[in-house]
Parts: structure tokens; C-alpha cells; sequence
């Protein structure tokens, strides 16, 4: 899809790549970590229908991974990540220009199949579910900021999805970049439902793990 959220992907597996051709000197006799900890951007936004929305709310991911035997072409990732998604919107007129910022938090469990190409990359794919921790709206601009925490009863508490990415590795650490396309509907009440209408999460994520074994 030409659009702002696919760029986006874009260029976050380019930065991943860049970043991988500078460890080459070190990955002759490395797997990447077995467990580890992991943090990393997440540019998230709202979709209906396609995903062509962009306004894309920056924010990050937190948390812990788990491989199977990086020697073997086909393995198992498993992580547990603290997640920001949600969106940033604009109201511009009547000589107001206000920024929006719809605020979700998670807890995501990914689990994916990697397929190993070598001893440094690795192409992953999946499932994801998340949990709902919190919610809030903030806004800035001419009409001054605020931050209103919002009933988590208007949102689905369960996120779900499928995910797909890249990865490479390097002694105890991997670089990534994925892509997470929500099929979980947002909305759980009438009055989250009128506004959001039938809107699902999707976000592109870049990070860094770093392992504690091989």
C-alpha cells in the first residue's frame, strides 16, 4: 500500500539493515541471544479498511525475549513486551490548531516462527495478543493541554493480530524491524464505537535485544 504507515515500515528495515552491515565484522560465529531484554520505537496508528491513516503516534516497546536453538533453520521467538499504540490527530479551524494524542497501553505476548538464513538473519511471522492496561487522551495547542484518563470499559481489553518482520543477529544481540496488523475491533461501547467506529491497531516496530546466553 502507498501510504504514510508503510513508508514508515519501510524506512524502519532499512534503519535495521544499515544497522546489521555494521555488526557484520562481528557475526562470523554468533547466533544472537538465546534470552534476553529488548526496547525499541513503535509507530502506531488507527486503521478502518485499509491501512492509510497517517496519523502515527510515536512511542516505544519494553520487555523480555525467549529463542529456541539459533543453530537450527527453524525456531520459536517468544517475548513479552510493554506496547504504545494508538493515534495522533489534528482538529485545524475556526483559527484553533489542536493536537490530540489517543494514548493505549499494553502488555503483548508475540510468538512467532523464525526461518534462519545463515548465521545472521532471520525472517519471522506470527501471532500476537495483547492485554489493556490503560488509556488516556492528551492534547496541546491554542486551546492549552490536558490529559483525561479514559474508561477502559469503552475499549475491547483483548488486542490480537498477526506480525511479521526481520531480524539480525550478532553475538547477545539482535536488531529488528516488524510490522503488527491488528484484527481486534477497538471499540467495545456505542459511545467509543461512534467515534472510532470500527477502527483496529497497527503498528511498526523497531528495537534492539541484547542477550544474557548463548
Amino acid at each position: 500500500m502507498a501510504n504514510i504507515m508503510n513508508r514508515s515500515i519501510q524506512h524502519l528495515s532499512l534503519v535495521a539493515f544499515t544497522g546489521a552491515l555494521a555488526l557484520i565484522p562481528s557475526i562470523t560465529n554468533a547466533q544472537g541471544p538465546v534470552f534476553g531484554v529488548k526496547g525499541g520505537v513503535t509507530l502506531s496508528n488507527l486503521y478502518s479498511g485499509d491501512v492509510d491513516d497517517k496519523n502515527g503516534r510515536i512511542g516505544f516497546n519494553l520487555g523480555v525475549l525467549g529463542r529456541t536453538d539459533p543453530e537450527q533453520p527453524i525456531g520459536l521467538q517468544l517475548e513479552l513486551l510493554y506496547t504504545t499504540k494508538g493515534e495522533t490527530f489534528t482538529y485545524d479551524g475556526f483559527f484553533i490548531d489542536q493536537e490530540f494524542k489517543l494514548n493505549l497501553n499494553y502488555v503483548d505476548l508475540p510468538v512467532m516462527v523464525s526461518l534462519r538464513a545463515g548465521e545472521a538473519l532471520e525472517f519471522q511471522g506470527g501471532l500476537y495478543a495483547g492485554l489493556l492496561l490503560g488509556s488516556n487522551l492528551t492534547s496541546s495547542g491554542d486551546l492549552g493541554t490536558s490529559s483525561d484518563v479514559l474508561d477502559k470499559d469503552n475499549f475491547n481489553a483483548l488486542d490480537y493480530g498477526l506480525v511479521g518482520g526481520v531480524a539480525f543477529n550478532a553475538g547477545a544481540l539482535q536488531v529488528g524491524a516488524r510490522y503488527n496488523y491488528g484484527l481486534s475491533k477497538l471499540a467495545s461501547s456505542d459511545g467509543a464505537e461512534a467515534i472510532l467506529g470500527d477502527a483496529k491497531n497497527a503498528y511498526a516496530q523497531l528495537y534492539v535485544a541484547f542477550g544474557f546466553g548463548q
